[in-house]
């Protein structure tokens, strides 16, 4: 299973670049978070990489957010990016699998789900959406599950479509 530094340095630099940008357009606050914490891991302010032109910026930020300190940091990022981008594809993942949500958000997961019905929700996401932004997606969702699906791992695991690193 993935943590969140690993998903930003396993993924497309492409895809990590557009969460990045995607924040920075769409989410001021996460993006000044995500930047100072940056800062702060780089003993630098945040003054100091604002100046930096934009490009030169992001890829020193994602290589910061890819490092096991800047673990947080980088699951806020995802977490931001998923649930403002992508709530169409977590409010299909939760209702194929019977589970309420609001927009994708949930309180309260249960222990486990069946397997049968696992297959059948991660199938519909495949079919469906980008199978990179899937595996982000079902990376983070099973990192940040308090419980920790086994089975959901073991299919991230074993599915070649749910790796993230084929890129060059």
């Amino acid at each position: 299973m993935l943590k969140s530094h690993e998903l930003i340095g396993f993924m497309s630099p492409k895809l990590a670049s557009d969460i990045l940008q995607f924040t920075f357009e769409s989410d001021k606050a996460a993006y000044k978070a995500t930047l100072a914490a940056v800062a702060q891991a780089k003993h630098v302010r945040a003054v100091f990489l604002e100046r930096q032109p934009r490009e030169e910026r992001h890829l020193s930020m994602l290589a910061s957010l890819s490092r096991p300190a800047m673990d947080a940091a980088a699951g806020a990022m995802i977490r931001a990016w998923l649930v403002k981008k992508h709530h169409a594809m977590l409010a299909d993942y939760l209702n194929s699998l019977g589970i309420p949500n609001e927009d994708g958000v949930v309180d309260d997961l249960p222990a486990s789900v069946e397997e049968g019905r696992l297959k059948l929700a991660v199938e519909g996401l495949l079919s469906k959406y980008p199978h990179e932004i899937v595996a982000v997606y079902l990376n983070a969702f099973n990192d940040m599950n308090a419980t920790g699906w086994s089975n959901l791992k073991a299919l991230l695991e074993s599915d070649p479509r749910l790796q993230l690193g084929g890129h060059s």
